[in-house]
């Protein structure tokens, strides 16, 4: 199935013509190929000049895109081995989380991740992505487990935020986010966070801290929903464009602001036009890191985990006569 992002609709009318032209061919026998070939050019330099020079905005459509590859499909082409893990020992399962353990080049690690579904019957069993409290004790359980047994984490963010509903908030949905942030800067374990697609507010946040903090290219990072802050900010859902041009929330800027240690390349048009290449491609990025921090010592690692979050964030002096 095929899913046109609006500012894609200059390539699908290319394409159709392609094929309208190639079938024209076909049928009355004429050769047509120097057209077609011309097309073929006019298509490649329409889409190399659209994603050279995408908006925060249209970074964010590519990030929701309905068939952006999801945390599992990721866990399936990265890792060896790997087994699912369930529960958080204290009230069930939640399905918008999902890890375990697993191995990479041979190396058991514990994988963690948000899930969104890829269809409305897999949303609403997953939530569309938004865990309850249970999902993030879930993930922590599982991360405890793996400094017990002395296993690199890696985690992969993709989520519109964590659920606001009533029942996770009387289940303590700020405090097990709290609880997350707090525990994760003491591990004693490597972490590894990557954003894969939508990262959103805290529910992002509760898997995000670590040693390095990868983004995919197209991936977004937010301290809130675009949508939320335009209709919190400006009273107006439809000016979600302009906050999140604002918002500064693409892996550019965030590399600019020191947020985060390394942008992960994607195929052109997104990770969904080839996800085993893109796989590929993090396995790769994962591995890199994975040996750079596998080497620091405990200590280290976890004060330089601190001394890393402290320093994220800039002020202004406003002088006196400013002021």
């Amino acid at each position: 199935m095929s899913y046109e992002l609006p500012f894609e609709r200059p390539l699908l009318e290319l394409k159709g013509q392609i094929i309208d032209l190639k079938s024209f061919a076909a049928e009355k026998k004429y050769d047509l190929r120097e057209a077609v070939q011309r097309l073929e050019e006019r298509y490649n330099k329409v889409e190399e000049e659209i994603y050279k020079s995408l908006s925060g905005y249209q970074r964010l459509q590519i990030a929701r895109h309905p068939l952006r590859p999801s945390t599992l499909e990721y866990f399936d082409r990265i890792f060896e081995k790997f087994i699912e893990l369930h529960g958080d020992r204290l009230f069930g399962d939640d399905n918008a989380i999902v890890g375990g353990v697993a191995r990479i080049n041979g190396t058991a690690v514990t994988v963690i991740g948000h899930q969104k579904g890829k269809d409305m019957k897999d949303n609403l069993k997953r939530n569309f992505g938004m865990p309850h409290p249970e999902g993030y004790r879930k993930a922590l359980r599982l991360m405890k487990q793996a400094e017990k047994f002395k296993r690199p984490i890696i985690t992969f963010i993709d989520t519109p935020g964590a659920y606001p509903g009533m029942a996770a908030e009387e289940r303590g949905q700020s405090g097990a986010i709290a609880i997350n942030l707090l525990e994760m800067s003491k591990l004693r374990v490597p972490i590894i966070n990557i954003v894969i697609g939508e990262g959103g507010s805290g529910g992002a946040l509760a898997l995000g801290v670590g040693d390095k903090l990868l983004m995919l290219e197209n991936a977004v990072y937010a301290v809130a929903s675009p949508n939320a802050a335009a209709s919190i900010l400006l009273k107006d859902a439809g000016r979600v464009s302009e906050v999140t041009e604002a918002l500064k929330i693409t892996s550019n800027d965030l590399m600019e602001y020191g947020i985060i240690d390394e942008i992960i390349p994607e195929p052109r048009g997104g990770a969904h036009k080839d996800i085993d290449s893109q796989a590929d491609i993090i396995k790769q990025y994962i591995n890199k890191h994975l040996n750079h921090v596998n080497e620091v010592p405990p200590d280290d690692l976890v004060n330089a985990r601190i001394e890393k979050l402290l320093h994220i964030g800039r002020y202004l002096e406003v002088s006196e006569e400013l002021s």
